[in-house]
């Protein structure tokens, strides 16, 4: 059982996207704090179904249109997308606009440390990873016609101000370090000395590989995409060697070298080699940054847990680390110079 009427989504299926025999199962993916989403069976095969959350949502919040044009404007140029399907603004069809794409198969992690990879194929992992990012990167976006995708300006002010904006509308509490950020973050902004699509939420459990990890087959989940700098992608998957270990993408406290997985100077480099540059500035004012967009989209979470319409059974765990990430992220911006 879903919570999607499979009678209805058939119906509207034949019609939109008429290659593709009607429902016959739909099963929610685990995770996914924000959009849900589900495989979708067909007789013609598994598809993939991205939707709203049910209910009301923050301004801004949840475009799935956005990444539905997106998806549209990076699968003609051969970098790895799902190939979208079909896009449904109606949400009378089964309660909140959604869209469909390819269903990609292939290797899905989630643990940073790759504790079920070989050793011997855990760096092509994270060069995979790094080349890719990379590749993104370098895309002329203007050639696609993506150059309204993102609003003019320095885009770490406008997302700084997102970011309090959706952490107000959905604040519960206050928190002493997350105040302090909101005051001091806006007024240190780094300045962008290059634009590109950025993902947005680069990470290892978005990204689905070919099983020699010499590919990813696709990146997914691109609801935070935009055009921005793209030291804002770079520096969100940096941030995982600093983040300890639990689990998730968090690579503090191993022994790299042992494990098999490059250190964070031997990525940097990877990426401003494929990249053109010749350095990148010292990133703890962007973790800063990232940690505070973490604490505003799970505050999100948070709001939408309290209203009854979090998307993921996991939800309640994940809020719970919100206290956690402002003390980091306080942590971050002092070594960055808050507070001198």
């Amino acid at each position: 059982m879903t919570d999607i009427d499979a009678a209805s989504l058939s119906r509207w299926l034949v019609q939109a996207a008429a290659r593709h025999a009607p429902v016959l199962r739909i099963e929610k993916f685990a995770g996914g704090q924000s959009n849900p989403t589900y495989r979708v069976g067909t007789a013609d095969g598994d598809i993939v179904l991205r939707r709203k959350p049910f209910g009301p949502l923050l301004p801004s919040a949840h475009a799935i249109e956005r990444e539905y044009r997106l998806l549209s404007a990076l699968q003609p140029t051969g970098f790895p997308v799902p190939r979208p399907i079909a896009l449904c603004q109606d949400s009378a069809v089964i309660g909140a606009p959604f869209y469909l794409m390819e269903m990609v198969k292939g290797a899905n992690h989630f643990d940073g440390a790759l504790p079920e990879v070989p050793r011997r194929e855990r760096r092509r992992v994270y060069e995979t990873m790094i080349d890719t990012l990379a590749a993104l990167h370098k895309i002329d976006y203007a050639a696609l016609g993506l150059e309204d995708f993102g609003r003019p300006g320095n885009y770490f002010t406008r997302q700084v101000g997102r970011w309090t904006t959706q952490y107000r509308a959905a604040q519960t509490e206050e928190i002493a370090e997350v105040e302090r950020l909101i005051d001091w973050l806006p007024r240190t902004v780094p300045l962008q000395t290059a634009t590109s699509i950025i993902h947005g939420d680069y990470r290892i459990d978005n990204l689905i590989f070919a099983p020699d990890y010499r590919q990813v087959r696709a990146v997914i989940d691109w609801e935070l995409a935009t055009i921005g700098d793209p030291i804002a992608d770079f520096a969100y998957l940096a941030m995982n060697w600093a983040l300890p270990r639990d689990g998730r993408a968090g690579l503090a406290g191993i022994d790299l070298d042992r494990e098999g997985i490059p250190t964070l100077d031997e990525a940097v480099q990877r990426y401003c080699t494929l990249t053109g540059r010749k350095s990148l500035p010292d990133l703890h004012w962007y973790f800063a940054y990232n940690l505070f967009r973490l604490i505003g989209i799970l505050q999100g979470v948070k709001k939408r847990l309290a209203d009854g319409n979090a998307s993921s059974t996991q939800a309640a765990t994940a809020v719970e680390q919100i206290g956690t990430l402002a003390h980091a992220a306080w942590d971050q911006a002092q070594r960055a110079g808050a507070g001198r």
